[in-house]
């Protein structure tokens, strides 16, 4: 008897640096995904029952494997993905590992019922209390596919829920491998499942009966998302795109700041929602640091990424590709200065040689459109405060950088951009730290991901009340109403909360 996955349609996956076929996967329709959510569903009762530092201290079962399979799981996505394994490793499995020995250590602290002190009712007692939320739906990337889909799997896993991924159909493979890793630790396999598609198969996700959508992607996926979450009352997180700035102020270290462009512009081929994507730099260094990330970029070592011995593997999405030769095209049309790279390498693979454009203004494409590959444009402006003004400019809010020799005052003014994170003097790493919360403002979405407000977001927020002591068996304000009860009201109101009332003065203290 045909195995059902073989029933199905099957869509290829492909090698990005060398164009090759590396394996098929099933598409999954409506039916399936429903199935998979309901097998979810009945699983999800009994691990939401353990104690919460018991799921937490299982979960490290699969950190444990995913720790000792590292070389594997890396050497899968880079293939996959086309980027170098040492970023595989850095960019995608230790943060995963890393969440969840940060979920074992701070969960259970986090979420544990949570006293509230009532000012008024001081014979009641008041609690938050964190319930799972049921079944998440996580719809990943695939610039970063282990990373964003795992971090926001096994998070949801601590709070006790069961989660149904769904991983994008250019990279399904290593969520796959994931998924046997899961399996191999002997913990229910009905709790993390994938379900393996293009765009139809997320709108069945989402149309499946979860209880909330954790999604990373393009910000018009991401719209279409919000609508169909807002019509089913779906509670939803939105990691969507960014057009991350890099200002090097007057007394910026040049040289620190170059590597950070370099690095911050083509790590992944610049396929990252918080890599730069454009830089500010005043005259004091502009023609120093312009010229010093010219001479960096064309020391970077492209290639295949079989070899460990490159800084840019393949381009992910060939897609990608086509939006980097339009926004350079127009930025040289507009009198930018193309200093290196800008094109497409001959030969199979998907490869593209880093560009760096100089003399960029704000009337061309790419310093307004999300790039999302490797092209980093730079422009000079006439003062640092010109450059957090244009900063803020963008209808995308995810990250921002500040280069700086004054940190103390580099802090303030990094306080004032419009990004969900901010880093001064550094670049990237923060979209790693497992306790810090992670998300955009702006275009760039909403709600957050990883720390405390990550984890408390995938449960539902219960406020449970009780009586310490009962004082009568009726209420003050219960019925039956009366014009004598309206009168003592009213008396108590201005007694209670005007300008001078009691409340208004000790309320501080209460």
């Amino acid at each position: 008897m045909m195995d059902k996955a073989e029933a199905m349609e099957q869509a290829p996956v492909y090698d990005p640096a060398t164009g090759g076929r590396i394996a098929e996967v099933p598409i999954m329709d409506a039916a399936a995904v429903r199935a998979a959510v309901a097998r979810a569903r009945d699983a999800q009762p009994a691990w939401a029952a353990l104690p919460l530092k018991e799921r937490c201290r299982r979960l490290t079962r699969f950190r444990d494997l995913i720790v000792e399979r590292a070389d594997t799981l890396a050497t899968l996505i880079s293939r996959e993905t086309g980027k170098p394994r040492l970023e595989a490793l850095t960019h995608e499995i230790l943060p995963v590992a890393d969440v969840v020995t940060w979920l074992a250590h701070r969960g259970p602290r986090i979420l544990r019922p949570r006293r509230v002190a009532l000012r008024w009712f001081k014979h009641k007692k008041s609690l938050i209390v964190y319930r799972p939320r049921g079944v998440v739906g996580v719809i990943a990337p695939w610039n970063t596919p282990f990373h964003v889909a795992l971090r926001d799997a096994l998070t949801a896993l601590a709070a006790g829920n069961a989660v149904v991924v769904k991983p994008s159909e250019v990279t399904p493979l290593c969520l796959l491998a994931a998924k046997d890793v899961w399996n191999a630790t002997g913990m229910p396999e009905d709790l993390l499942q994938v379900v393996t598609g293009a765009g139809p198969t997320g709108a069945a996700l989402i149309d499946a009966g979860i209880q909330k959508v954790n999604f990373t992607g393009a910000v018009s996926t991401g719209r279409r998302i919000a609508a169909a979450c807002g019509e089913r009352l779906i509670p939803c997180t939105l990691e969507l795109g960014g057009k991350a700035p890099l200002i090097v102020c007057d007394d910026a270290d040049v040289e620190r700041a170059a590597r950070a462009i370099v690095w911050g512009g083509f790590a992944n081929n610049g396929q990252l929602c918080v890599g730069v994507e454009r830089v500010y730099a005043t005259a004091a260094n502009y023609d120093t640091l312009v010229a010093r990330v010219a001479e960096l970029t064309r020391g970077l070592r492209q290639g295949a990424p079989a070899s460990d011995e490159v800084d840019l593997g393949a381009v992910t999405f060939a897609r990608q590709i086509d939006t980097a030769e339009r926004l350079v095209a127009d930025a040289c049309q507009k009198g930018a200065r193309l200093l290196t790279g800008g094109r497409r390498l001959p030969g199979p693979g998907q490869f593209y040689e880093p560009a760096v454009l100089a003399d960029c203004t704000h009337d061309m494409l790419v310093m307004r459109e999300e790039i999302f590959g490797p092209v980093v444009p730079i422009m000079r402006v006439e003062s640092e405060a010109q450059a957090f003004e244009l900063a803020n400019g963008s209808h995308l809010g995810l990250a921002a950088y500040v280069f700086s020799g004054n940190r103390r005052q580099a802090l303030a003014r990094a306080q004032q951009l419009a990004a969900g994170a901010v880093m001064v003097n550094d670049i990237l790493t923060h979209a790693a730290f497992a306790e810090a919360p992670f998300g955009g403002i702006k275009s760039s979405g909403y709600g957050r991901v990883q720390g405390e407000d990550g984890l408390r977001d995938m449960c539902d927020i219960v406020h449970v009340n009780v009586d310490r002591f009962t004082f009568w068996r009726t209420e003050p304000f219960w019925f039956p109403y009366s014009d004598r009860k309206y009168r003592h009201a009213l008396r108590a109101l201005p007694l209670l909360l005007g300008r001078h009332g009691i409340l208004s003065r000790i309320g501080r203290w209460l």
